[in-house]
């Protein structure tokens, strides 16, 4: 009896806080620190942008031949692109993989930079900061569950810390990013900017980062589509948001 009940523990299966049950040990091939800097990279060029442009509004404003009140669109439309997609962005990663989802966004991010880099109206850049919204609404997301799967418990704390480092400073160097950009150069550089730190992500990702084995066996496997429920919530979270941006804009915040 006393040896079936030492048997029990070791028959149970790991808990595992991503899939449920981790049937086997997985660590990652490549340095897991390295990892966690190319993840934390990523994150802080998408929380970069949510800032960045602040201070450059009215000279987008006067180069666009836009007022003030309508270059606020500029900020508004990231930051509602940006809302929707991180709600539906695990979805999305399990009928994909996170790892093809995550590089998605990263190009998304990218190109989109380029694009409002070059907008020649108002109209046309908001449509790309819509975009741009979009791709980096995944990112934040994906990089905390890859910090997840990549470092063991006893360093997940510190790979979350270095991850919180990038939230915490890239909204706070953005504006004065922004300002000493557009003061410098043109505020197209604060898109432009973007872009060697994007492709340099897509190619480390690529060749670092990869899938856990419980991602790759969820990957589309029997996943139906809610339609009306991706629906609501596109439409609810973007109304909300919408609304909240614009009552701070007209607050001056």
């Amino acid at each position: 009896m006393a040896e079936n009940l030492e048997a029990l523990p070791n028959s149970q299966p790991e808990i595992s806080p991503d899939r449920g049950v981790s049937p086997e040990p997985w660590h990652p091939s490549a340095n897991i620190w390295v990892i966690g800097v190319v993840v934390a990279m990523a994150a802080f060029m998408e929380v970069l942008d949510t800032s960045i442009a602040n201070v450059a509004l009215p000279y987008m404003a006067g180069n666009l031949g836009a007022s003030n009140d309508e270059s606020t669109w500029i900020l508004t439309s990231y930051l509602v692109s940006n809302a929707i997609v991180l709600p539906i962005s695990g979805w999305f990663a399990t009928v994909i993989g996170r790892k093809r989802f995550f590089m998605m966004c990263l190009a998304i991010f990218t190109v989109s930079s380029l694009l409002c880099g070059i907008a020649p109206s108002l109209g046309a850049i908001i449509l790309f900061r819509i975009i741009q919204g979009a791709g980096g609404g995944g990112l934040q997301p994906m990089a905390q569950a890859i910090l997840a799967d990549t470092f063991p418990p006893r360093l997940r704390g510190v790979a979350f810390a270095l991850y919180g480092i990038t939230s915490i400073v890239a909204p706070t160097v953005g504006p004065t990013l922004g300002g000493w950009i557009t003061d410098n150069y043109t505020w197209r550089w604060i898109f432009f900017i973007n872009l060697p730190v994007g492709v340099l992500a897509v190619f480390l990702v690529c060749r670092l980062i990869e899938d856990p084995p419980w991602v790759k066996r969820a990957k589309g496997a029997g996943i139906k589509i809610d339609y009306i429920g991706v629906s609501l919530l596109i439409l609810g979270v973007g109304a909300l948001h919408l609304r909240i941006a614009i009552d701070f804009l007209k607050k001056g915040l």
